[in-house]
C-alpha cells in the first residue's frame, strides 16, 4: 500500500482542483473500517444508511444520534488515513441550528469523526452556517435525500424537470457560500450532475449521479454484494461476499454435524 499521510478537508478540495477523483464508501464498524482505510480510500462516511444494512430497517429514519455516535466510535477507532465523515440522522439538525450544533459536536467531540453531512439545500443554509463557524466541517448532501422518503413516496430520481433541476443547481451554490467542503449528488441525471460540478468550487462525491462528479461514493454493503434486498441501477458489485458467507456457513455445519471438525490437527 502506499502513504498513510492523514487526509484532511483541505486536501479533499485540493484533489478537485488537481483533477483527482475522490474514493470513497460506508463504514459502520471497526472491522470494515480497518480494511478500507490500509486500501486507501480517501473518505469513509459514516452513513445512516447503517440503519437498513446494520440494523435492518427498512429506511434510514429511525437510527438516532446516541447509535451514530457509537457507530462513529467503532469506525474511528479503525482509521488512521481516511477522511471520516458522519451522517447526521433524521431529526438532530432539522429542529433549529443549535440543536443541530450540539448534535455535531458529539460527533467530533465523543465520535471522533472530522466532519459530519447533512441532508438539504437552500432551507439548511443557517445551520450549514453555524456549524462551519463553529469549526465543524459540513458536507452537504441533495438530489435524493433518503430521510425525505416519505415525501418522495420512495426513491425516485430527482432533478429532471427544469424546476427541479434548477432549485439543485441553487442548493448547490447555497451550500458552497455557507461554507460546505463537499457535497453528494444522488440520483440525479448526469449532465445535470455535471453542470454543478462544473459551477461549484467544492467537490462533488457522485452516487447514482454519473461519472462527471469529483468522486464516487457507494454503500460498502452493496457494492460487496453482502446487502442482497435490493440492486440499484448504479451500484456496480465488486463481490459477492454474502453468497461466499452462506458457502462457508454450510460447510462448517455440515462438518460439525459429521464429525470432521475439529480434526486431531486442530485440537490441543
Amino acid at each position: 500500500m502506499g502513504s498513510q499521510e492523514k487526509i484532511t478537508i483541505p486536501k479533499i478540495m485540493k484533489m478537485k482542483e488537481k483533477g483527482e477523483k475522490i474514493a470513497c464508501l460506508t463504514a459502520y464498524d471497526w472491522i470494515m473500517a480497518t480494511l478500507l482505510d490500509v486500501s486507501e480510500i480517501d473518505l469513509i462516511l459514516i452513513g445512516d444508511s447503517g440503519a437498513m444494512v446494520f440494523a435492518g430497517h427498512n429506511t434510514t429514519l429511525p437510527i438516532t444520534v446516541d447509535q451514530m455516535v457509537y457507530h462513529t466510535q467503532s469506525v474511528t477507532r479503525g482509521v488512521t488515513r481516511a477522511l471520516t465523515i458522519t451522517d447526521m440522522p433524521f431529526l438532530s439538525y432539522q429542529v433549529n441550528p443549535e440543536d443541530a450544533l450540539r448534535n455535531a459536536g458529539r460527533f467530533l467531540k465523543k465520535g471522533g469523526a472530522d466532519g459530519v453531512k447533512l441532508e438539504g439545500g437552500c432551507s439548511i443554509l443557517e445551520t450549514v452556517q453555524k456549524l462551519v463557524k463553529s469549526g465543524i466541517p459540513v458536507m452537504g448532501h441533495i438530489g435524493l435525500t433518503p430521510q425525505s422518503i416519505r415525501v418522495f413516496g420512495g426513491y425516485p430520481i430527482q432533478g429532471k424537470k427544469t424546476g427541479e433541476a434548477d432549485r439543485l443547481k441553487q442548493d448547490a451554490k447555497c451550500l458552497e457560500e455557507a461554507g460546505a467542503f463537499s457535497l453528494v449528488l444522488e440520483k440525479i441525471p448526469a449532465g445535470l450532475a455535471k453542470e454543478i460540478t462544473q459551477s461549484i468550487a467544492i467537490p462533488t462525491i457522485g452516487i447514482g449521479a454519473g461519472p462527471y462528479c469529483d468522486g464516487q461514493i457507494l454503500v460498502t454493503h452493496d457494492m460487496l454484494g453482502l446487502f442482497e434486498s435490493f440492486k440499484p441501477r448504479f451500484v456496480r458489485r465488486y463481490a459477492e461476499i454474502a453468497q461466499i458467507i452462506r458457502q462457508s456457513v454450510a460447510q462448517y455445519t455440515k462438518e460439525v454435524k459429521e464429525g470432521k471438525y475439529p480434526s486431531s490437527e486442530e485440537s490441543y
